[in-house]
């Protein structure tokens, strides 16, 4: 196929109708001067192809094509392109019967475009498919080489060389209907996120809760016929099982009735028997008491033996506790003298101190006084010298100056006469101190080795002190675990002697045996159930109810399993007959769960299961169950009737005043028991014997403790001892060294070195007061003197030396008052100290004569013990005497009362029997009477019965009875709760609902299983198309890197070219263009010649177009860049290499357009393009 005749109107520079034929099969050209319009003739092809992009027709829109934008009169711009079709072979699809075809394009102002196909009006994807289909697609128009392109090739990127590669392979055209497969696939994902929403957030909701809806009106559909299937077969087997009932209650009378009468004839013949059992035991008894006038009084021998044993526990109690005293006052004055000789040595230190400040106050009230007697001298002087009057207080003597220095005078010969006195005794004391030292030296060696072992004694008793400290156990310690033991055992007696009582006043529950021996366990022993029983004070007030209640149970005697109840059970065991209950044997019968709350519900707060009422140890549980578990204690006696004959309780029920309801139809009460109250006086006797076991508890813990700290108490006692010992020698070897002659020698040394010492002192004061007395004299003669001359003068130094005396005075007497508190406080001390010591030795003494009298209590009780175990003895010895002797009648009588009581308990068990037999014979008319009854009512309320009642319990019939009544009524209670609640919320409606919601779901499902199926086609074809992009683009590059290289060669012959990926990527990466010339591989196209590198991009375009020959090929001015033996090679090329293409070049050079067969030569003239027409040589015709 190929352009035969072109004809342009209106657009660009041909305004009239300019038709172009002529045009050669295989090669035309174009030529003319720059704006002459051979260019436009190339846009006008181009726009009938279909092209679009107006800047690549050199316009910038639509309104340029028009000849001169539409502003000659000229207002459209039609181009028509007559195509030759002869060969069906390359002809368009759907157009194979063409010879030719016309393609006409026109445009109008202001934006009309119109397109026609031999004369019919077209659309303008059908233009482009007709194109495309023959390899002209103008939207990747490989066949169109416009100006420029070479340039644009020699700086492609190795991305864009493969874009020209994929334009030639076609596989743009994979891209285009990829992405339009893409934006189909947006769309369909649209609808697909649509319908998922309309699913999801409408219809599917929607369904599901009328699914739910069916269901339930399924289930209720289903619960109500087999609720009406249930009550058929209930009543059924109801109405069955009273005919049964009935014929099963008649048999039950009659076996009644015998075994009433059979029950009557057992009991009259055992009658028989206790009569002359107990004629025996009379004749046994009588023969007993005539023995026991013989052999004597064995229970007054009894009573007393326990009498005298009562009395030997409170002896042995009491010397126990005369014991502890004794060693507790013995402990007391040991600490008593410790405290001693501590007050002793506090009392020596304190006369020193006491001393000291006696001195100090004598000192300073010396002073004080000296101070105050020069003042007032001062001050008598001055009221002389002013008045001469003597003051009051020197009226003895005289005043003024002369009464003064007669004063001192005096005060100098007192001194004197003092110290001559002095002299005198410390030389009688000196000679006297000569003789003492001299006889104390005779004795010194005895003074100083009795010292020296003083010394080595009280150094070991330091020594010792410090070892005994350093124990894990001291003095306090021992006192306090003594003083706890004898605390704790004191508890013991007095708890023990309460207990004592209360047991004695309540013999009743005193379970007393004797040890069987063997392997028997005491410990098995519970006790008797009164005592197991702990009572709430807040649940007193039930006592009476509870005592009812357990009956004479409460005297039963609990162990822990039948091997220890059969040990007691021996002869002689037990001193008196007991009821044993094994706990490994009873069967209790409890209130049930449901009992328990209908009694909650019933009568709240006014009545209580027994057993909660009760407190219990865990392993007597099961015995606690026995004697109360089926009863309840109720308020009054309205309460109690109510619960024993409510279907929903029918239990035995005790009121607070004793009445008993029994749900078998008798009551009994009106009266309180005899032992009314016995609970209540448990508490105490429980209570007392928890105290003794408390007691013993803490003295077993103390001797516990006391065992685990035994090792260090030995040691402390051990060094308590010896110190104890040492210290005695150490007041030994003191009172030794007071006692001796050189202890008194040195005493009287000390006594005369003490008076020496004192003398000295004295002497010493009388020659300072003499000194004072002649220092007075002097200045009272040297201010006399100076007062003749300066009366004025020494008045003013008078005063003045009055007020510093005043002050001086005042201070003094400060410190007087100082001394004096602190000496009184130091006397009264030393006086406490004495009176401390005083009392200590009166503690001593008192403790001392509490200790003898003790001792000889203690010794008068140890004489009645042995007195009283001597008396126990002989009257055991007698018991047992008497014993012996009616041993025999003992065995005897209790062989009889065990044969009568063991009558009289079958006789019980019979009278037991025969009013059980009684009330079920009652039962049992009452239970016939009733099955008739219910009988009646059921044939009243299903009239049926009387119809099909032959077809009740046949196999596989409508009334097969399959299950129990009880499970029938149980189901049928639920089957009937079950459909009133689903009646509610059944809707009706639901099964039509559903049909429409579900059809709806259902269409929306297929659209959507539609579009699902699109989604996956379009993903499959994507993939597709990626696929044979990839090889048909491999191919490609294979065919035109062959042509590339071969089509260079032939423009420059003896080199090549290829085109290859980058180094260490993929052809997908991109491709370069590779250039040899002659042997060497240029490394870049920098390093060709300009020429050389326009040769490489033409020979690239050529190889492109020759790998997809198109019938048509446009170049514009493509040899700008070449010069003219490279212009004539690439006519060469286009005859050679594309034979049956029809080539439209557009051409400036003559090399190339004199290849051409047919030229055409555009000028401008007038505003508007001519075309003329030259053919080749070989025809050489012209037209226009």
């Amino acid at each position: 196929m190929h352009i035969t005749e072109l004809i342009l109107e209106g657009f660009k520079s041909y305004p009239v109708r300019t038709q172009i034929s002529g045009w050669d099969p295989s090669f035309n050209a174009i030529t003319g001067l720059n704006g002459s319009g051979k260019s436009n003739i190339l846009d006008a092809i181009c726009f009938v192809l279909g092209l679009t992009k107006t800047d690549l027709m050199r316009a910038q829109n639509q309104q340029d094509l028009i000849y001169k934008r539409g502003q000659a009169g000229v207002t459209k711009a039609s181009v028509t392109v007559v195509f030759d079709n002869s060969d069906p072979t390359k002809s368009p699809a759907g157009y194979d019967h063409c010879p030719q075809i016309t393609v006409t394009r026109q445009i109008a102002m202001p934006n009309i475009t119109k397109y026609i196909v031999n004369g019919h009006k077209a659309q303008q994807q059908a233009v482009q498919r007709l194109f495309q289909s023959c390899q002209l697609n103008i939207n990747n128009p490989n066949f169109l080489i416009m100006q420029g392109k070479i340039t644009k090739v020699l700086n492609m990127k190795p991305q864009e060389i493969l874009g020209m590669v994929e334009e030639a392979s076609g596989t743009r055209t994979f891209e285009e209907r990829k992405e339009s497969a893409r934006k189909t696939m947006q769309k369909k994902q649209k609808d697909i996120d649509a319908l998922n929403e309309l699913l999801k957030t409408e219809i599917t909701p929607t369904l599901d809760k009328l699914r739910n809806d069916k269901k339930v009106y399924l289930e209720y559909q289903k619960s109500t016929a087999d609720l009406e299937k249930i009550e058929r077969v209930l009543a059924a087997l109801e109405w069955t099982e009273y005919h049964r009932g009935v014929e099963e209650s008649r048999k039950e009378v009659a076996a009644n009735a015998e075994q009433i009468g059979e029950v009557d004839g057992e009991k009259e013949k055992l009658e028989r028997e206790v009569e002359v059992s107990q004629q025996e035991k009379e004749r046994v008894v009588k023969a007993r008491d005539k023995e026991m006038k013989k052999a004597g009084k064995a229970s007054e021998l009894e009573k007393k033996i326990r009498d005298i044993k009562s009395q030997r526990a409170e002896a042995q109690a009491q010397a126990e506790g005369q014991e502890t005293e004794i060693k507790t006052e013995q402990k007391m004055i040991r600490g008593l003298e410790d405290e001693q000789k501590k007050l002793e040595q506090a009392l020596k230190t304190k006369e020193k101190e006491l001393e000291r400040l006696t001195n100090a106050y004598n000192t300073s009230k010396e002073a004080h006084d000296t101070a105050q007697a020069a003042l007032q001298q001062n001050e008598d002087l001055l009221q002389t010298l002013l008045t001469g009057v003597t003051a009051a207080s020197n009226s003895g003597g005289g005043g003024g100056y002369m009464g003064q220095l007669s004063d001192a005078q005096a005060r100098l010969a007192q001194a004197q006469t003092r110290e001559e006195q002095a002299r005198n005794k410390l030389s009688m004391q000196q000679k006297e101190l000569k003789g003492a030292q001299a006889r104390f030296k005779e004795v010194e060696k005895e003074v100083g080795q009795g010292q020296r072992n003083l010394e080595a004694k009280k150094a070991e008793l330091v020594k010792m002190t410090t070892s005994a400290a350093s124990l894990r156990w001291s003095a306090d310690e021992e006192r306090k675990l003594e003083t706890e033991f004898q605390e704790v055992k004191e508890s013991i007696r007095q708890n023990q002697q309460r207990y004592d009582q209360f047991r004695a006043s309540l013999s009743t529950l005193n379970f007393n045996y004797t040890d069987p021996g063997g392997n028997f366990q005491s410990s098995k022993v519970k006790g008797m159930v009164a005592r197991l029983i702990t009572l709430a004070p807040e649940n007193n007030k039930w006592s009476t109810a509870l005592e009812i209640a357990a009956g004479g149970r409460l005297y039963n005697v609990v162990v822990e399993d039948s091997g220890t109840a059969k040990h007691l059970l021996r002869r002689g065991v037990m001193r008196t007959r007991q009821t044993i209950v094994p706990l490994d044997q009873i069967q209790a019968r409890t209130l049930s769960s449901n009992q328990r709350k209908a009694i909650s519900q019933l009568a709240p707060g006014k009545a209580f299961p027994a057993l909660d009422l009760v407190g219990y140890s865990r392993d007597v549980a099961g015995a606690m169950a026995f004697v109360f578990g089926g009863t309840v204690i109720c308020q009054d006696a309205p309460t109690a009737k109510m619960l024993a004959f409510h279907r929903d309780v029918h239990a035995r029920c005790v009121t607070m005043e004793g009445d008993v309801y029994d749900p078998s139809g008798t009551m009994s009460g009106g009266a309180a028991p005899q032992s009314s109250g016995i609970l209540v006086r448990a508490q105490d006797l429980i209570a007392a014997q928890n105290k003794v076991q408390e007691s013993q508890t803490r003295l077993r813990n103390l001797e516990a403790n006391a065992q685990r700290v035994a090792p260090v108490r030995e040691q402390w006692k051990m060094a308590a001892g010896a110190l104890e010992v040492k210290q005695h020698e150490v007041k030994l070897l003191e009172d030794q060294l007071a006692d001796s002659n050189a202890s008194r020698i040195q005493a009287q040394v000390e006594a005369i070195q003490k008076t020496i010492t004192d003398l000295e002192a004295e002497l010493s004061d009388a020659k300072a007061k003499q000194s004072s007395a002649k220092n007075d004299i002097q200045r009272l003669e040297k201010d006399m003197a100076e007062f003749k001359n300066n009366k004025e003068g020494k008045t003013e130094e008078l005063r003045a030396t009055i007020q510093k005396q005043k002050n001086a005075v005042q201070k003094k007497n400060v410190d007087l008052k100082i001394t004096h508190k602190d000496m009184q406080r130091a006397q009264l001390e030393h006086d406490d100290l004495g009176k401390e010591i005083r009392a200590a030795y009166a503690n001593v003494e008192t403790a001392q004569s509490a200790i003898v009298k003790l001792q000889k209590a203690l010794a008068s009780t140890q004489d009645t013990l042995k007195k009283i175990d001597a008396e126990i003895a002989r009257d055991e010895d007698k018991l047992k005497q008497e014993k012996a002797a009616l041993h025999r009648f003992d065995a005897e009588i209790e062989s009889l009362e065990k044969a009568i009581a063991d009558h009289k308990a079958q006789m019980t068990e019979l009278d037991v029997k025969r009013q059980k037999l009684d009330h079920e014979s009652q039962n049992l008319q009452a239970k016939k009477k009733g099955f008739k009854q219910a009988i009646v009512a059921l044939e009243k309320r299903h009239t049926w019965i009387q119809e099909e009642r032959h077809l009740f319990g046949q196999e596989g019939g409508p009334y097969e009875f399959k299950e129990d009544l009880e499970s029938l009524r149980t189901r049928d209670a639920e089957l009937r709760t079950k459909t009133t609640k689903q009646a509610k919320k059944v809707n009706t409606k639901v099964i039509s609902q559903l049909e429409r919601d579900e059809s709806k779901e259902a269409d929306i499902k297929k659209k959507l299983a539609i579009v699902l199926n699109d989604k996956r086609m379009i993903e499959s074809t994507i993939a597709d198309l990626d696929r044979m992009k990839r090889d048909t683009l491999a191919k490609t590059w294979e065919k035109v890197t062959v042509d590339f290289g071969n089509i260079f060669g032939e423009l420059l012959p003896g080199n090549t070219s290829k085109l290859e990926p980058p180094e260490g990527k993929d052809i997908m990466d991109g491709l370069e263009i590779k250039v040899r010339l002659g042997a060497v591989w240029k490394q870049s196209l920098t390093e060709l010649s300009g020429g050389q590198r326009s040769l490489i991009a033409l020979s690239l375009i050529m190889a492109l177009l020759q790998y997809s020959p198109a019938p048509v090929y446009i170049l514009d001015e493509i040899d700008a860049a070449l010069d003219l033996s490279h212009t004539q090679n690439i006519g060469t090329l286009f005859r050679t290499r594309f034979k049956g293409a029809q080539f439209i070049v557009v051409s400036l050079k003559e090399g190339l357009f004199t290849n051409a067969n047919v030229l055409f030569k555009t000028r401008f003239r007038d505003g508007t393009s001519i075309v003329e027409r030259t053919a080749d040589r070989a025809g050489g015709a012209r037209g226009r």
